[in-house]
């Protein structure tokens, strides 16, 4: 696999995508193509165009276009480059193989454009379905290695497939897919080890431990969904299964009902090989994209997209219900820090230090938390809030989100250095996962499924914490004991529970019993400040004693201000932040998170499903939605009577209302077929 590492070097502007850290266990990185900035990618002009290239109607030039300051070079080639897996699958002989292919233009002007009339590849190369075009200086020989270039995306090579393609695209295409059929029939059964998709798209949108966007179909950047026609928004599971490396996908509609093969060809299909690879990720099924598109998409073109045959395609990637999904239970900490717990206890704890806020023995998994003193006009109020969080799940990587020195944003730290998110705001790293759209947003993700989301609202932290129901039992610290029974909650590090929850001393002392011990500090101490004040000293200050409740003045200027932002549930932490931390800023982005939570708490409430109902044979059924309430209608064609029930519902059991619903044949059509089997077929009366 040397020379596909040495490829995906190229693909990003120059940088990495998969490259050994300097750990001694030589763990590796990856990044997926579609993951990468497309500034730093060639383009290829109404990708649709190059990949049906060859099918009925569809002919032409193709055109590509490309950032010239990406290759330093006066004139490239363009040259296509294939990869193609061989060997028996999951033996040790399974082997990637991506390689020059020819060139469809040498000493080609760098001006950030070319296009070109396809011809049939010469040489057998046609036999390669998967590849992508490089732009590289021509002053290096056609195929050379570890050079400076701009990458295409991978693509299904249609244009440049073999003459019986363009004569018969249909009857090509339906031969591969039968030929892929026979072979997923002899390859194990990777369906019953992958995760649940589920129930609705809130709940999709709102699981971002275990689920993520599928770039492929994301509602945010307008539903262009390719390969899911009816779907609005996609995700994807973000860890591969255990044994067999496989992926999940899960595809919602425009009233956020999951989308299911058995009802449409834009239904919701698992992967044999999960699209954005795993651990280590140099050898198939795990090498991110290309194992995926080898094994999911090149199968899907053959019997869906290049002839009409997708039975064959989803008797292999059916869609899974949601009947065995369970959400993830969520815990938040905003503000001048409030807190939220993952069994829904609120309390405030304005200790200044560097606290646990997450620690699980069991999953190895602990979330730390940094709190410094509020400012205002550099005086420093009895107040604090929180500035940095560190993570580890077993021996992952450490990450670590603060501040940065403007308070304008997030600065993400792996193991006490700084990432950029420039080219890329996807990063799989040791043991964990990072997603940074923004310098304001950034989800980190762990194999375990715990997810921490962190966002900077108003010159503060918001950090949410999300753990699947596999971490019940398991949790101490700030955030609580997550068991669905908030009377144990704050629990000191001795075991000692809180009596009072609203005792604001009670309750400091609770938080001051979770500070860091030294030897299991987590975060990185890269100044001056931050050694004298975190580092060679207790990581509780006792010497600072915060303003517990607020001040009732009725002079206060911010008294207005406090009565217009703080409304409703929650306006206690807005207006402690307002009238002790002085900051309506603050205050505000305090409500905002308060009801951001409550929101996401909401959108992921258990839903009850009742599973996937067939229409009946020689029958139809209307509606596609298998959630409690939902009605589905069934009916007949003509010459049939229906049998059973005529409309079901879906109970709170999880069961449907009625009896199953058939379709029987009528007295006339019965007699109307025995003389049809009958009478010979060129037979005409009289």
């Amino acid at each position: 696999m040397r020379n596909y590492a040495h490829r995906v070097t190229l693909s990003a502007s120059n940088r990495a995508h998969f490259r050994a850290t300097t750990e001694p266990t030589r763990e590796w990185e990856a990044v997926h193509t579609g993951k990468l900035d497309s500034r730093f990618k060639a383009i290829l002009v109404n990708s649709t165009k190059w990949q049906y290239y060859g099918t009925p109607n569809v002919g032409g030039n193709l055109q590509m276009t490309w950032n010239t300051t990406l290759v330093n070079a006066e004139k490239v080639n363009i040259e296509l480059w294939g990869y193609r897996e061989t060997g028996e699958p999951y033996s040790e002989y399974w082997q990637g193989e991506w390689l020059y292919l020819y060139s469809l233009a040498k000493d080609h002007p760098n001006n950030g454009s070319f296009s070109f009339f396809p011809k049939i590849a010469e040489d057998g190369f046609s036999s390669w379905e998967l590849g992508a075009l490089r732009v590289s200086s021509s002053s290096y020989p056609n195929g050379t290695w570890n050079v400076q270039a701009a990458w295409s995306e991978d693509h299904a090579l249609a244009w440049h497939l073999e003459e019986s393609f363009r004569q018969n695209s249909t009857g090509w295409a339906l031969d591969k897919c039968l030929d892929w059929d026979q072979l997923e029939n002899e390859l194990p059964v990777f369906l019953t080890e992958i995760i649940d998709c589920p129930c609705t798209l809130a709940q999709a949108r709102a699981d971002t431990g275990r689920f993520h966007t599928d770039y492929g179909c994301d509602i945010e950047k307008g539903s262009v969904c390719t390969y899911h026609p009816g779907s609005v928004h996609c995700v994807r599971a973000i860890q591969a299964s255990p044994i067999y490396a496989a992926g999940q996908q899960c595809c919602y509609d425009s009233t956020g009902a999951q989308v299911l093969t058995a009802d449409s060809i834009g239904g919701s299909t698992p992967d044999r090989a999960h699209d954005w690879g795993s651990p280590p990720f140099k050898k198939p099924p795990r090498i991110p994209g290309q194992s995926h598109w080898i094994y999911d998409v090149l199968s899907f073109y053959y019997c869906c997209l290049w002839s009409d045959n997708c039975h064959y395609y989803f008797k292999h990637r059916p869609s899974s219900d949601c009947r065995r999904y369970q959400s993830p239970s969520s815990a938040v900490v905003f503000g001048d820090p409030h807190f939220i717990t993952f069994d829904g206890v609120s309390y405030s704890f304005n200790g200044k230090g560097e606290y646990t806020l997450v620690i699980s023995e069991e999953k190895q998994l602990t979330v730390q938390g940094r709190t410094e003193p509020v400012k205002d006009s550099g005086t420093t109020i009895k107040a604090t809030k929180l500035t940095a969080i560190a993570m580890r799940e077993g021996l992952s990587d450490i990450i670590e989100v603060r501040l940065d020195g403007s308070n304008d944003g997030l600065e993400v730290l792996r193991n006490q250095q700084t990432l950029s998110f420039a080219e890329q705001t996807w990063m799989d790293l040791q043991g964990v996962f990072v997603f940074s759209p923004t310098s304001t947003n950034v989800t980190i993700m762990f194999p375990s499924g715990a997810g921490v989301e962190v966002r900077h609202r108003g010159e503060t932290m918001t950090t949410t914490v999300l753990l699947p129901e596999e971490f019940k039992d398991s949790t101490l610290g700030l955030l609580g004991k997550m068991n669905g029974d908030a009377k144990d909650d704050l629990a000191l590090t001795n075991g000692q529970l809180v009596q009072n929850h609203s005792n604001p001393e009670e309750l400091f002392n609770f938080g001051a019993s979770w500070a860091v011990q030294n030897s299991s500090a987590l975060f990185t101490y890269d100044s001056e400040y931050l050694l004298n004040t975190y580092y060679f000293v207790p990581r509780h200050d006792t010497s600072f004693i915060p303003v517990f409740s607020v001040p009732e003045n009725p002079d206060d200027p911010l008294n207005n201000q406090a009565a217009d932002i703080c409304i409703g549930e929650g306006s206690q932490f807005c207006r402690y932040d307002i009238l002790v931390g002085r900051s309506p800023l603050m205050g505000n982005a305090t409500r905002v998170s308060f009801q951001s939570h409550v929101s996401l708490v909401d959108d992921l409430k258990p839903v009850i499903s009742c599973g996937w109902l067939p229409p009946p044979t020689n029958g139809k059924k209307q509606g596609t939605t298998y959630l409690q309430g939902a009605k589905v209608q069934f009916s007949c064609d003509e010459g049939y009577t229906l049998s059973g029930s005529a409309e079901r519902t879906c109970q709170s059991n999880g069961k449907w209302s009625g009896e199953d619903t058939s379709c029987l044949i009528s007295r006339k059509l019965q007699i109307q077929k025995k003389v049809e089997e009958v009478t010979p077929p060129n037979f005409s009366p009289g």
